[in-house]
Formats: structure tokens, C-alpha cells, sequence
């Protein structure tokens, strides 16, 4: 546990000042705000393709969507703790830097911008802060031992944020009107469909094989105890 939440609490930043050093590098030209608003998405890819990932490998391995355990299933909560920290502080420098070319912002960060910023992206941050103070603490004790396989699926949910993220990119390099920009948009609509919508009802039907189960169980058991003793007997 500790040891993943360092690692992770040093990767996804480390890997965001990375990100906009190669792009200083790559291009002298662009401004600071460019070069966070871009690194910050490439960093929401990564950790979303790590969270898909993770996820598939999850359901992959829990054949008994109730009882089968698998290691990833907890160990990458610990991951996505530090990175929805480290991701609310990105949203707020995106938001500073944009509010200040516009001139709303003032030159130095205050608590009138930490204001701004919560006022204006207060679902984000809502959404953000749900993960880290409700849906961790149910992930990692409330539930016990059981449901690694739909935790699995949670994590598959991040499989449509790279073309989300990758969507937002190519509009910001001015290509929204290329090829790639189109079949994008088609991979947006095709992943968002299959894993934030249609993967409730897979997860419902996962469940509803171990109903099925309990009801031949029941069955039996009404047979069992539901008989007369001379037909037990005879």
C-alpha cells in the first residue's frame, strides 16, 4: 500500500513536468499554458490506459464475479488516490492560466483564483473528491473480500478518456478537421457507449449468473424440505 502510493504520488507529477519540458523542448514557441494543458491530458491518458489495463486483467481473472480475488484490483486503488490529488491540482493551473489571459486571474495564485476555480469546476472537483473520500474507503474495507471482478469493471470505464483526452489534443493543435480528428470521434462514441453505459448492464448480467445458482439451489431445497416424510421414505 505505501509503497504504491509513493510511487504513484511521484509519477504522475513527475511525469507532468516531463511531459512540458519535452514540449518546451520539442517546441520553443509555445506558451506555458499550452504546454500544461497538453501534458496534463497526455498524463490522464497514461493513467487511463494503466486503469483499462488493470481493469481487464481484473475481470479476466475472477470467473466467480463474488468470491474471485485478484491483487489489482487493490493495489491500483492506491495508484488512483494520488493521482486524483494530483489531478484536481492540474485542473486548478489550467484554470488559472486560462482565467489569467483572459484577464480575470490576477498574476499570482490567491484564494480569490482558488475561489474561481471551485466555483467553476466545482462537479469535477465534486466528482474527484466522491473517489477519494466515498468510493476508496467502500473499494478497500466496507466491502471486504468480495467483488474484485466489479471493481475490475470501474476501472474498464476509463477506457474511453485516451480518446477523449486525445480529441482535446488535436483541437488544440488545430486539427480538428484531419481524418484522425473523425475517427476519434468515432472511437469516443463507440468506448463511451461500451464502457459507461453498456458496461452496467454486463455487470448486472455477471451478477445475475450467481442468482441464477442461488434460485437452483432454492429449488432443491424446496423439494428437499417441502416433501412429505412418506416421500422421503418411499
Amino acid at each position: 500500500m505505501w509503497r504504491t502510493l509513493a510511487l504513484a504520488s511521484a509519477f504522475f507529477p513527475g511525469l507532468f513536468v516531463l511531459c512540458i519540458r519535452l514540449l518546451r523542448w520539442a517546441d520553443p514557441g509555445w506558451s506555458l499554458k499550452e504546454r500544461i494543458l497538453l501534458s496534463g491530458r497526455l498524463v490522464s491518458t497514461v493513467q487511463a490506459t494503466m486503469a483499462t489495463v488493470s481493469g481487464i486483467t481484473v475481470v479476466l481473472n475472477c470467473k466467480d464475479v463474488v468470491y474471485d480475488r485478484h491483487w489489482l484490483a487493490v493495489e491500483y486503488i492506491w495508484v488512483v488516490v494520488p493521482y486524483m490529488t494530483y489531478d484536481i491540482y492540474v485542473m486548478y493551473l489550467c484554470h488559472w492560466h486560462k482565467s489569467r489571459d483572459r484577464g480575470v486571474a490576477e498574476k499570482k495564485h490567491s484564494l480569490a483564483s482558488v475561489q474561481s476555480f471551485l466555483l467553476q469546476e466545482r462537479l469535477m472537483v465534486t466528482h474527484h473528491l466522491f473517489i477519494l473520500v466515498v468510493l476508496t474507503p467502500v473499494a478497500q474495507h466496507f466491502r471486504g473480500e468480495l467483488g474484485d471482478f466489479f471493481v475490475g469493471c470501474i476501472f474498464i470505464a476509463e477506457l474511453s478518456t485516451p480518446f477523449v483526452s486525445l480529441g482535446k489534443i488535436l483541437m488544440q493543435l488545430k486539427m480538428q478537421d484531419t481524418l484522425l480528428h473523425k475517427v476519434n470521434g468515432i472511437l469516443i462514441l463507440v468506448t463511451f457507449f461500451l464502457c459507461r453505459i453498456l458496461l452496467f448492464p454486463f455487470m448486472y448480467a455477471a451478477y445475475a449468473r450467481q442468482l441464477y445458482w442461488f434460485r437452483l439451489i432454492c429449488r432443491k431445497a424446496a423439494r428437499l424440505y417441502g416433501s412429505s416424510p412418506a416421500d422421503k421414505t418411499s
